[in-house]
């Protein structure tokens, strides 16, 4: 019997679409094939579906076979300890929500995994290769993780993440998809690169020069700057913040006469950050042609005089002509020059006073929040510390504010400028005057672990507020920040705050118990914390 194979697929595709056609008409006006008008007609359209279904895949020829991929890459560090890697497995298996609406006593795990993953990190550790997938499912969630999460997972991660459309995301995180980055020795490698490079991988090797050689970053950045387009400009003159010196003036001089708005504007902040360069200089003339001392009421006072237009030239150093609605055009421009002046200015304009003698003089006409706003903004850009201090003022001064700072986001960004203990001792005396209903976003710039000083000011303005007998979800983001934050040495001493304690009569029903709740969840998050510790060895 001779068999033929072509009228086979037309026959198939003709009797599917014929199927189609009368599921589209309905059963009462087209039958299918080889059934009788009535009620039984639907159940003969499925079954002649079915039946056709199975004929079109057994129609299929097989695919020709795929390259089979290559073995995953080797990672040469050392593997975790068998305790840290339960730990680990454990930490990626908690997922929000899975615990119902309120935690009880049991800690987020999946807040302490960024604590982990950065202890892993610091000690060189290589994750198992069973929990890739899972860390890789958890990076993808939160991106604040990816960082940590891509470096600790390393090269396998990257292998797995050409295989599974659902972590491309890895791909591209990593410069050049994991790609190793050229050995800066290697010129001819790096210009390569840099020359013909994907832009992430072109981003990434600039970051990298610059933070070893800021002099050959920027010539590297100097060779192709013309050509490259406005957006791209933007990005790579943003790594010129890394090692920003005197030597990167010229190079940012040229950048003001950039066409893209954006790209000026990015020259003239940085600019301003060097107290020496011209810019500054300029910016300095002109803020002080706006701000004088006036002698001649009771006691010395402030004034300014806002500038009456903006002219090119302060275009060209990166002031902005056109104010944000709801703003003062005069207003607008001061404030810029203020901010872009260096700050020894203000002691050599005003009688040589201290950076504190100058916040604390009076500004008439109702110009001190829009100058001492100003200088805030100056202070942080500079990373002047001494500006800082006076702007803050005393941390128990009777107004949460401060003598210049007007916003809880401007005190965490002074307070970003001055080291770590002094961060840390200057929020624990504002928690203990003002207590912890303003401290939450001054907590979060505090380095971690706390120091013994701030930890005590929040054990003790929680323990105030339980005494106070209101409910604990009030305090619930320092209470989490302190499971995160607090040393865990501090543990033993929170012992005593684990019992239900007496309630006044004028406390909320049931308040102590969530208090006893909250406290031994902290209790029992920072042991789990220093035994993380422990399970991943000395530094």
């Amino acid at each position: 019997m001779n068999r033929t194979s072509a009228p086979v697929r037309p026959a198939v595709t003709d009797a599917w679409e014929g199927l189609v056609t009368t599921a589209l008409l309905g059963t009462d006006r087209r039958t299918p094939p080889g059934s009788r008008p009535g009620p039984q007609a639907p159940v003969a359209l499925l079954d002649a579906a079915a039946v056709e279904t199975v004929r079109r895949r057994a129609g299929l020829r097989p695919a020709r076979a795929a390259e089979r991929p290559r073995p995953a890459p080797e990672d040469p560090r050392p593997p975790l300890p068998s305790a840290a890697a339960r730990r680990l497995s454990l930490l990626l298996a908690d997922r929000p929500g899975t615990a119902g609406g309120r935690r009880g006593t049991t800690p987020d795990l999946m807040e302490l995994l960024p604590q982990w993953l950065a202890l892993a990190n610091a000690r060189g550790y290589a994750p198992p290769p069973e929990a890739l997938p899972a860390l890789l499912d958890a990076a993808r969630g939160r991106t604040d993780l990816r960082p940590a999460a891509l470096e600790f997972a390393g090269p396998r991660a990257l292998w797995l993440a050409r295989l599974n459309p659902d972590w491309r995301f890895a791909l591209r995180s990593a410069p050049g998809g994991g790609a190793a980055p050229p050995h800066l020795e290697d010129g001819d490698t790096v210009r390569t690169l840099w020359q013909e490079g994907l832009f992430a991988e072109r981003v990434a090797l600039l970051a990298a020069l610059r933070s070893r050689d800021p002099a050959a970053a920027r010539d590297l950045l100097a060779t192709t700057w013309a050509t490259e387009r406005a957006e791209d400009r933007l990005m790579f003159l943003d790594s010129l913040r890394t090692g920003l010196g005197p030597d990167d003036e010229p190079f940012l001089e040229q950048a003001l006469a950039d066409r893209s708005r954006n790209v000026r504007a990015t020259a003239a902040e940085l600019l301003s950050a060097l107290p020496g360069s011209a810019l500054a200089a300029r910016m300095a003339v002109r803020a002080e042609a706006c701000v004088a001392v006036d002698h001649t009421g009771d006691a010395p006072a402030l004034v300014v005089e806002a500038p009456h237009e903006c002219d090119a030239g302060m275009e060209r150093d990166g002031v902005v002509a056109k104010a944000p609605a709801g703003r003062g055009e005069r207003s607008w421009w001061f404030g810029q020059l203020v901010e872009a002046a260096p700050l020894g200015t203000w002691s050599r304009r005003l009688g040589g006073r201290t950076p504190e003698e100058i916040v604390a003089l009076p500004v008439t006409d109702d110009w001190q929040g829009e100058l001492h706003a100003a200088w805030c903004r100056a202070a942080v850009r500079q990373g002047d510390a001494a500006w800082s201090r006076a702007l803050l003022g005393e941390p128990s001064a009777p107004e949460a504010g401060g003598p210049g700072a007007v916003s809880l986001a401007e005190r965490a960004k002074l307070l970003g400028t001055l080291d770590a203990a002094e961060r840390a001792e200057w929020v624990a005396g504002f928690i203990a005057t003002h207590g912890l209903s303003e401290a939450f976003q001054l907590l979060g710039v505090c380095a971690v672990p706390w120091a013994a000083p701030l930890g005590r000011a929040v054990v003790d303005a929680l323990n105030i507020a339980r005494d106070a007998g209101s409910y604990p979800w009030s305090f619930s983001g320092v209470m989490g920040l302190a499971e995160r934050c607090l040393d865990p040495s501090e543990a033993n001493r929170l012992d005593a705050l684990l019992a239900v304690p007496d309630e006044p009569e004028n406390a909320s029903p049931g308040a102590g118990g969530y208090w006893a709740e909250a406290f031994q969840r902290l209790v029992t998050t920072l042991r789990l914390r220093a035994a993380m510790t422990e399970e991943l060895g000395a530094a």
